[in-house]
């Protein structure tokens, strides 16, 4: 076989696993699937090239990750950030680009507590982070000639008797406040860390979100096409080429200064969920456009319809789909190697 073959190969061995390897978080029951094994999971990455550096409650609590930390109150299980580094393009590290994912291994709802019927299902929730994970894997698998950050926040819902309560205020890492009305509106307050974090630390080109974050976006696009909300035109165009041609679908929604009304709170900075005015997914991707500090190009993926299927696609069985390594893979290929 010609080395053009073989390196055909090797890509597409290295996406399969990325996938699989989304597809087997995403799958695994929550009793197995929390924060710590998580991220010993992660951690062999390390065998194949990938950094892998892992804050615990107490580095979080130095940094001032009380939004991240504010979710996992309630639960027995500990909280983590972690964030995978691979260096592909050794001659200019500094050219890197940045992923970031929802890490929430179970969601009972907090306080606000889901209905019983299909809770079973949030074992999913970490499914944004899952993606990410995969991807850099995937990267790495390939020796992609790339340099590329993963960062999730990874967290369990629970309502314990330490457990974040609507009222509460917390101060965010980056030094915003947060007013918790919902605390089912959690996915949101691991990601504001995540991002600011990850701006701040990795100063990327752009950072690109995944979440299963709404339930709005759902009723907006049902299981065909993941949501997409950004401050880039550029970004937006090539994600949605990509994702025409990998058949990963995105379509963008509208983010406005106007909708900001809605998450306006009266004695914090921010609100975290808006009771009234509808635009569930936008005001959620609003609420996560305030934690981009210095204008970094950014989008993020609502993937609550995309992560896992209760029938069988053209692409993927019933269950977790780990859509969005392939799409983020196609762009990385595409646009930046």
């Amino acid at each position: 076989m010609s080395k053009k073959v073989n390196r055909s190969i090797l890509k597409l061995n290295s996406i399969e696993k990325g996938i699989n390897f989304a597809r087997d978080l995403v799958s695994e029951p929550p009793n197995i699937l929390f924060p710590k094994e998580y991220v010993n999971r992660l951690l062999k990455l390390k065998k194949i090239g990938v950094k892998v550096t892992v804050y615990n409650e107490a580095k979080m609590k130095k940094l001032g990750m009380y939004s991240l930390l504010g979710v996992g109150r309630g639960s027995s299980k500990q909280s983590y950030l972690v964030t995978l580094e691979w260096y592909g393009n050794k001659k200019n590290k500094n050219n890197l680009i940045s992923f970031v994912g929802k890490g929430v291994c179970f969601d009972t709802g907090g306080i606000s507590l889901k209905p019983a019927r299909f809770m079973e299902e949030m074992k999913y929730d970490m499914a944004g982070s899952a993606v990410v994970s995969g991807l850099i894997k995937s990267l790495a698998l390939r020796k992609a000639k790339t340099n590329a950050i993963g960062v999730v926040g990874l967290v369990e819902n629970m309502p314990g008797g330490n457990a974040q309560r609507p009222g509460d205020i917390v101060k965010s890492y980056s030094g915003k406040t947060i007013e918790i009305l919902n605390t089912d509106a959690e996915g949101r307050l691991v990601l504001a860390d995540a991002l600011s974090f990850t701006e701040k630390k990795f100063k990327p080109k752009f950072i690109i979100d995944l979440a299963t974050l709404t339930g709005a976006i759902i009723v907006s696009l049902g299981e065909e096409y993941a949501g997409l909300f950004s401050n880039s035109d550029e970004l937006s165009d090539k994600l949605y080429n990509v994702g025409q041609e990998v058949n990963e679908k995105v379509w963008r929604l509208p983010l406005d200064k106007n909708y900001d009304k809605l998450i306006n709170s009266p004695i914090a900075d921010v609100q975290n969920i808006n009771y009234s005015g509808g635009a569930g997914s936008i005001t959620a991707a609003q609420f996560l456009q305030r934690f981009i500090l210095d204008k970094t190009p950014w989008v993020h993926l609502d993937i609550a319809g995309m992560a896992f299927s209760k029938k069988a696609a053209n692409l993927n069985p019933s269950g977790a789909t780990g859509f969005g390594v392939r799409l983020l893979n196609k762009l990385i290929e595409k646009y930046y190697e």
